[in-house]
């Protein structure tokens, strides 16, 4: 069961979508591998717990926990039922919105007042109440967003790259955003840990993750073309760059499974 729900008009200069997920794994511990998009999430877990393999060990993962954002697939075990509250922000803005200090670690485990949301949030869980946790989720950040801001120009940054699916120079963002290349390059690494070239890397890798996993039987060479790759090829080594298989495989894996979910997923498989 995945839901989605649009943030309120104040916020969606710096939340993408609150969303809620449950899956029932069995007695059995199981693995299910996140891959990576453009964005980074606040990950509120519910059931039998959540771990991470770090040096060859389980870590568990406390709730809430942070996803930044991914430059490689990344396994988590659980079993039994398992829920989850996320906020998907973006990636310019989320450690502004929790008054972290930025970095580029794929999971982020932190000390935060928001942690005193989880028993409010797990108690909407138990009563199957899910519209109440994302209510107590939105009136937080509504909080929290209005103290921190948002700032203009990496906004505009970001609407350009997103509007172009990641497609577009780094010199035509910075005109997007009405400033020079050098000062948007160090507001950007100094905001989200990452340059502006990472995260537009990303964005198109998600296009074409989207694509593939709605509509395994697209033309890849025809998406190459047009998502502004040089060729087949291209599209190729950065989606295994990102996926750590080629399109082709994952798509034929993809439709084997049949699998279908929305637009702008979180993409969970069981393994």
């Amino acid at each position: 069961m995945h839901l989605e729900f649009e943030p309120p008009e104040e916020l969606r200069d710096a939340i993408k979508c609150f969303w809620y997920d449950r899956t029932d794994f069995g007695e059995k511990e199981t693995s299910f591998e996140v891959m990576p998009d453009g964005y980074a999430e606040i990950i509120f877990h519910f059931g039998s717990g959540c771990s991470v393999s770090y040096n060859g060990e389980l870590q568990p993962l406390p709730s809430p926990f942070m996803m930044g954002l991914l430059n490689e697939p990344v396994t988590f075990y659980t079993k039994n039922r398992f829920e989850i509250i996320a906020i998907r922000c973006f990636p310019w803005t989320v450690f502004d919105l929790l008054g972290l200090t930025p970095g580029k670690r794929n999971v982020h485990v932190f000390e935060h007042p928001i942690a005193q949301l989880n028993d409010k949030l797990n108690q909407s869980i138990k009563t199957e109440d899910i519209n109440q946790a994302i209510a107590e989720v939105k009136q937080y950040f509504e909080k929290t967003h209005a103290q921190a801001g948002v700032d203009s120009m990496l906004y505009k940054a970001g609407v350009a790259m997103r509007t172009a699916n990641g497609t577009i120079p780094v010199s035509e963002i910075a005109a997007a955003a009405h400033t020079t290349v050098r000062t948007l390059e160090r507001n950007f690494k100094q905001s989200s840990g990452h340059t502006v070239k990472d995260v537009t890397g990303l964005i198109r890798f998600e296009q074409v993750r989207n694509q593939l996993w709605n509509h395994p039987e697209t033309n890849i060479a025809g998406l190459a073309q047009e998502l502004g790759y040089t060729d087949q090829s291209h599209l190729s080594r950065e989606f295994k760059r990102y996926s750590g298989t080629t399109p082709a495989a994952f798509a034929r894996k993809t439709q084997k499974a049949k699998l279908a979910v929305s637009k702008g997923f979180v993409a969970f498989e069981k393994k």
